[in-house]
């Protein structure tokens, strides 16, 4: 007689208070009563999601665990990229960025096949990082290579975050397994609000890169386009300056600080469209003062060693406008986001460790295309871009040189008073005392001050004298959108033009940016 097959594993959700939330008895015991089986019959355990609830003052985990009853668990593979080699006579597709659209729609495009020729304005990530130097120490921005540009895009620091509610629209765990297959932690794959870190990002795109020049794909940096090579009503490649590249597609994945791309677009009189974006600050605490609001205990006890620093996200509405956190950094930084040395714009990151004693959100207002109306005599379809840029110079004129922002205690923004001095804060090139609520818009100053009051409703302690404004956030989407046609992806008036990821208006986030490059390459024919 055969022997009876190995029975299929079975999953189980359970939840633990967070000092058991690590203890493999613990599981077996509670997956145990779940199955009504005794906990001596569970040979294996594997954990599969990780969340924390920290909504009551007694804090739970929950967790997802597949469980291998009477035998062990079937062991896993762990994450692998394998690909096709491509060749001088493939399918050549030239990939204008090197952000999260542009390396999954790279890696895409050679599991069909295709070659991918990838372009980046900036610099590799190592050297990438020297230009950063010069930004926190003296104020001085390199313009193709900065906190926006470079290998990995704008996401390269800051955070990595990878929550996203994107799940319908494409394959958010290949997303997370082609990272952790390129060096990113594997906790990824189990916290239900994963994170890289920026000091990790660096080594994970630079893994990706070299997957993709191992398969027959090409990367080159310091690689800016300058022009687009298009005939009839179709596109046949870019021009770097005088050289000329041609390719059967292009995919335009620049990101939303490529201000030039529109412009080149618009030039060439292709179909641009305004959409909206949102404005607004940088609002930064000390991140003890957030963990104790979070986690319901009093502030100056020590956080608990198994608690991450807390995050918080808050939304609202104020006169038919979003008022809300956007990039929430626990246990981060604040950086100086500017492309060019006559604006100063504000970004956040964090390490993975995430052990900053500071943290910060951005604290935005959506702005919807009619409110940049003054903008659009001039500007066009543009008017957005003008919109973001006037900011940029009030915060540079504001900071008083350099990459220096314009600060403002939250609760003198509130009240409409000068602040003599400020907090303490992570943003190395640091602040000046400034009227935020008088150099924003303001429509952007009223809903931003009424939906900051909900707010500290919410959290109590959130509107405090320990927390800065620092302007201006302006990055936090494109306002201007690539139009493409629905199932072809490709621009109605371009062929084999894809627009794509965060610059082209059709994502926001690194996974969302990374699955829509996916979208584009699929749809190569």
């Amino acid at each position: 007689m055969a022997d009876d097959p190995t029975p299929e594993p079975v999953e189980v959700d359970i939840t633990l208070a967070l000092e058991k939330s690590e203890d493999e008895i613990a599981w077996k015991k509670a997956a145990g009563r779940k199955l009504r089986v005794h906990p001596a019959r569970i040979k294996d355990i594997r954990l599969l999601k990780h969340s924390i609830d920290a909504r009551q003052r007694e804090i739970k985990v929950r967790l997802r665990l597949q469980v291998g009853v009477d035998h062990p668990l079937p062991f896993q593979e762990p994450p692998s990229v394998s690909l096709p080699q491509v060749s001088e006579s493939s399918k050549t597709v030239i990939i204008v960025g090197s952000g999260p659209a542009g390396i999954f729609a790279a890696l895409t495009a050679l599991e069909k096949g295709w070659k991918p020729i990838v372009l980046e304005r900036g610099k590799d990530a190592s050297a990438r990082r020297f230009d950063l130097a010069p930004i926190l120490r003296h104020g001085t921005v390199i313009e193709d290579s900065n906190y926006c540009f470079g290998e990995g895009g704008a996401g390269t620091f800051s955070d990595g975050k990878l929550y996203t509610r994107a799940s319908k629209r494409g394959p958010v765990r290949k997303v997370y397994e082609v990272l952790v297959a390129h060096g990113a932690p594997g906790r990824i794959l189990i916290d239900a609000h994963p994170h890289i870190g920026s000091n990790l990002l660096p080594n994970v795109v630079k893994a990706m890169r070299e997957t993709i020049i191992a398969s027959g794909g090409e990367v080159r940096f310091n690689a800016k386009v300058t022009d687009f090579i298009l005939s009839g009503d179709s596109i046949k490649g870019v021009r770097i300056g005088d050289e000329e590249l041609l390719g059967d597609a292009v995919i335009l994945a620049t990101g939303h600080s490529a201000r030039d791309i529109y412009h080149l677009l618009h030039d060439h009189k292709i179909r641009l469209e305004q959409k909206p974006f949102a404005v607004g600050v940088r609002i930064e605490h000390p991140q003890p003062l957030i963990d104790s609001l979070q986690y319901h205990y009093q502030r100056g006890l020590e956080r608990p060693l198994l608690l991450p620093a807390a995050s918080y996200s808050l939304a609202t509405k104020i006169d038919d406008r979003g008022v809300h956190s956007f990039c929430m950094c626990p246990g981060g930084f604040i950086v100086p986001a500017a492309t060019e040395n006559d604006e100063v714009v504000v970004n956040g990151m964090s390490l993975s460790k995430r052990d900053s004693p500071f943290a910060n959100s951005g604290m935005v207002v959506t702005v919807e295309p009619e409110d940049t109306e003054d903008f659009v005599k001039e500007y066009g379809v543009l008017a957005g871009i003008a919109y973001q840029k006037h900011l940029e110079r009030l915060a540079k004129q504001a900071g008083g040189g350099g990459q220096v922002a314009p600060g403002q205690r939250v609760i003198d923004f509130i009240a409409a008073k000068d602040s003599s001095h400020l907090p303490e804060t992570s943003y190395k090139p640091g602040l000046n005392p400034a009227r935020l609520d008088e150099l924003m818009p303001r429509a952007i100053v009223k809903r931003m001050k009424q939906g900051l009051k909900r707010f500290g409703k919410q959290m109590k302690g959130y509107l405090t004298e320990e927390a800065n404004l620092i302007g201006f956030e302006t990055r936090t989407s494109s306002p201007v959108r690539i139009p493409r046609d629905p199932d072809s992806l490709q621009h109605p008036e371009v062929k084999g033009l894809f627009p794509c990821g965060e610059g082209a208006g059709f994502a926001g986030g690194i996974v969302s940016a990374a699955i829509d490059g996916i979208r584009c390459a699929e749809a190569l024919d």
